[in-house]
Parts: C-alpha cells; structure tokens; sequence
C-alpha cells in the first residue's frame, strides 16, 4: 500500500493498517502512532536496519493488537533505551533491546536476540 514513505523516517506519522515497504532503513525518532481497529494488521517491510530512539514509543489506537503488527527486518533492529515498541520483529540478523525498553510482541531473530533488563510480553 505504501512504499517509501517518510524516506524512511515515520516519527510524528499516524499509520493506517497495510502494507507499508522500505529499500532504506527505517527511523523512528519521535513517536509513531498505528490507529485501527482490533482485527486491523500492519505489515512493514524493511530491506535495511530498523531503529527506535531512546524514551520514544510505537503507540496504538482505535484497539489497535500488537499481534497484529509484523516488523519484517532485514539488518540490525535496535530499539532504544526506555523506548516502548509494539509487534512482532521478524528480523533476519540481530535484535537488539537495549536497557529498559519494552516489547509488546515477539522479538525473533536468524542470529541473535540481545536483552539488557527489559521487560517483554
């Protein structure tokens, strides 16, 4: 449904449930709302890296699932420390969760899952 969008960078953006895919890395450096409903999915594609600033969030709305939203990663995932992500990384090298960040979803990597004093559920 979406290709490319923000050039990668979707902090400060409101997403639709689909599709969205990304030849770049994708950033998040301000919070990223999905808003939808409970049987809404999200799918996000992503041939480079995927980051989350520290203290920053994925948040949902309209009754928006975390299992519902899949992060299909092809490098380095890297989530921030205190940030606050929602779904499920897919990702095909590591995955990292660094100190005080939270997932709400399921964090499975080909390499390595790394976690630093999170909570994950």
């Amino acid at each position: 449904d979406f290709t490319e969008l923000g050039a990668g960078n979707i902090g400060g953006m409101t997403l639709r449930p689909g599709l969205y895919k990304w030849s770049s890395a994708v950033t998040i450096p301000t919070d990223v709302t999905l808003s939808g409903s409970d049987k809404d999915v999200w799918i996000f594609q992503i041939a480079q890296t995927l980051g989350i600033s520290s203290g920053k969030q994925v948040i949902l709305r309209g009754g928006a699932k975390a299992k519902n939203i899949f992060w299909q990663v092809a490098g380095k995932t890297t989530l921030g420390t205190t940030s606050k992500f929602n779904g499920n990384i897919l990702g095909q090298t590591a995955i990292v969760v660094q100190t005080g960040a939270r997932l709400n979803g399921r964090a499975l990597a080909q390499t390595a899952v790394t976690l630093d004093a999170n909570s994950v559920k």
